[in-house]
This record gives structure tokens, sequence and C-alpha cells, in this order.
């Protein structure tokens, strides 16, 4: 068999041949879903995409014969090794045909590159960032992933970890049904906790959206700013992101939780519009635009995508009431099973509220480090 070659992807056509290669290995993969592909160029424009104003990356194709046969990207994300005192760099955007050569020749492209940049260590995936797509599956491959999260095959961490990868961390998938969740005492416990705080939840101000978002960063910023392999996004890469996201929010299921007119946590919670997007086999926008205005009202799944409150209301039991109000309208408009993803596996607050929901842990992604020095 030939040698597998990998090389930077520096033109037009290598980049976009990195990004159609995502559809490659999922050819007979009835779980996965199709990404758009306009997100999937926006992601790696280093242009357009303010988080490369803080980072450094390099985009590598695996090619055999001149056919390309994998992908990979290192990414030193300078904001990451501030925030944490670290000295690290990161993998992403992996994806290869089942050939554990092709495999590790894309590693050593990644690790080489990083090498030379004088880390101590390289962890992955992160595609691009910890605030994009995180973490590699490595339980739940039979269950389609909701919006916004990766999806691999089993055969990715076996190669990951053959080639010296050791876990760092696990990302948890928590499903809830409201079956299960709203029980009578639980119901009562809520209500009567919210009014003893004080707590008043509104939705997001589509009329006032720009100053909403604004709340929101801060909250987000400071309320996530202790969990592991946070990094805060920067004010472009906020409203980059809130962007994207003000085309398929639903307004009210963006919690704000307010004590005494102050904003002290928020959730966020989109529909599956994977649930829809599944069927765009080409990542084409226009087929997914006419699939979200004729079938929206058919998802009947929720992804809880954040959740957090001020540090210096952690131990308020905020937290758990705002679990209990995203439930509660996510349950109202229409759908009645969701999943929180993703949750660290020592985040003893997040896990114990699920768990007083009767949630289940349905999917586990996992991040992999090994040394460079």
């Amino acid at each position: 068999m030939a040698d597998v070659i990998t090389r930077p992807a520096r033109s037009p056509r290598d980049m976009r041949r990195f990004v159609k290669f995502q559809w490659v290995p999922y050819k007979n993969n009835p779980t996965w879903v199709p990404p758009l592909l306009m997100d999937r160029r926006k992601l790696i424009d280093r242009t357009k995409n303010p988080f490369y104003s803080h980072a450094e990356a390099e985009f590598f194709l695996a090619e055999r014969e001149g056919k390309v046969v994998g992908r990979i990207a290192a990414i030193l994300n300078h904001n990451h090794n501030k925030q944490h005192n670290e000295n690290i760099g990161f993998f992403g955007f992996f994806e290869c045909i089942q050939d554990q050569k092709v495999a590790f020749s894309l590693f050593d492209a990644a690790k080489e590159w990083l090498a030379a940049k004088g880390v101590d260590a390289i962890r992955g995936p992160a595609s691009p960032s910890v605030n994009d797509e995180y973490g590699m599956l490595v339980e739940g491959f039979d269950r389609t992933p909701a919006i916004m999260m990766p999806y691999n095959p089993p055969y990715y961490p076996e190669f990951t970890e053959a080639y010296g990868f050791v876990k760092a961390k696990d990302l948890l998938t928590w499903y809830l049904h409201t079956d299960k969740v709203f029980s009578e005492k639980f119901i009562r416990v809520s209500e009567a906790a919210k009014h003893r705080q004080g707590l008043v939840f509104r939705s997001l101000n589509m009329k006032d959206f720009e100053n909403d978002v604004a709340k929101v960063h801060e909250l987000y910023t400071r309320g996530w700013e202790a969990n592991w392999g946070d990094v805060p996004l920067t004010d472009d890469e906020f409203n980059f992101m809130a962007a994207d996201l003000k085309m398929i929010v639903n307004p009210e299921l963006v919690v704000i939780a307010e004590v005494k007119g102050k904003a002290v946590g928020f959730g966020l919670s989109l529909p599956d519009f994977n649930q829809i997007f599944k069927d765009n086999k080409h990542g084409w926008l226009l087929p997914a635009i006419v699939r979200i205005l004729l079938f929206k009202k058919r998802i009947n799944y929720a992804r809880v995508v954040m959740l957090g409150v001020l540090p210096e209301y952690r131990n308020s039991g905020i937290g758990g009431i705002l679990f209990y109000e995203t439930g509660r309208r996510i349950t109202k408009n229409g759908m009645p099973h969701g999943e929180a993803s993703w949750v660290l596996e020592d985040n003893v607050m997040m896990n114990r509220g699920a768990q007083m929901m009767n949630g289940e842990v349905i999917k586990r992604h996992r991040m992999y480090q090994m040394p460079l020095r």
C-alpha cells in the first residue's frame, strides 16, 4: 500500500478539501448528522473567526496517492495558556479513514508543529476551542448527536489511545425526560425555593438583543471562570457566536435569573435542529432553511447548552431552581425530553442537579492529553 503523506493545507482548494473530507468517514453511518458547510468553513476561517485573533493554527491533510484520507489541526490557544497558566497546545478537527497508519501520521504532524512552538503537552480534541466542539465520543455511539455536539466512530478513541494519549477529563451527557423529572415533590420544593430567594426568571428580550447579550456574556464569563479548561470569550467571539444563535434561538429557552433586579445566572437551551438536519445530506444552507421553516414544530428534543450562576450564588440553590425552570420551559415548548451536554465529570453541583432530576448519563466524551517534553 502506498505511503501516507501528511502536509499543511494552505491553498483555498486545500481548505475546501479539508472541510469536505468530514463526509468521508460517515458515508455509511446512519447515526451521524451532516453539519452545515457554511458553519464548517467559518470555524476554520482565520480572517472571519475572531478566535484566531488570539490563537495560531495549522491545518493538515493526509493523502494517499493524491486522495485525502484524513485531516487534523494543530492549535495554539494563547488565551487558554494565559487563563490557566499552562503551556499546552491542542489538536482538533480530527477525521480519518479506518486506518491506524493514517491516524498516527496526522497525530505526528500536529505533535511536531506544536513541539516546534515549544509547548509542554498536547490536548484534544478541541475544534477549535472549549467554546466550540470539544471532546471525543467514547460512549454512546448508537445515539444521534444533538445540535452542536461532536460525533465520531468508535475507532477514533482506539487510534488515539494506541498513539499514546491518555484521559485528561470526561464530559458527560445527561438525558432527561418530563415523566421522570417533574415529580410533585420536586415541583413543590423548587417553587418554594424560588419564592424564598425572591428569584425572578425572564426570557431573552429580542427587542433589546444587544444589551441582553452583553448581560449574558458577563454572566458566562464570571459563572464559568473556575471550570476546568474554560476560556472566556472575547467580545468579538461572543458577538460572533450570538449572531449565529440569533437565527435559531427560541427566546423563551434563554432564561435569565434575577434577584432584586440583578442578573445572577442564565441558562441557554436549543431545540435539537439535528432532528431535521439529519436528512440534509450535503450540508447545504438553503435546504436546511427550508426544513427549519417546514418542520421546526416537529422537534421534540432539546439540548441544554449552558446553565450557571455567579460564583457568589453557587451555594444558594439557585442553580437547581434554574435547572427546574429550564426544564419547565422546554416542556412547555413541546419538547418532552432532551439532554444537558456537556457536563464535566467532576462538576459536583451540575451532576447532583441532574441526578435529582432522575437524569441518566447516555454519552461520554473525552479530552485526551500527552506530554511533548
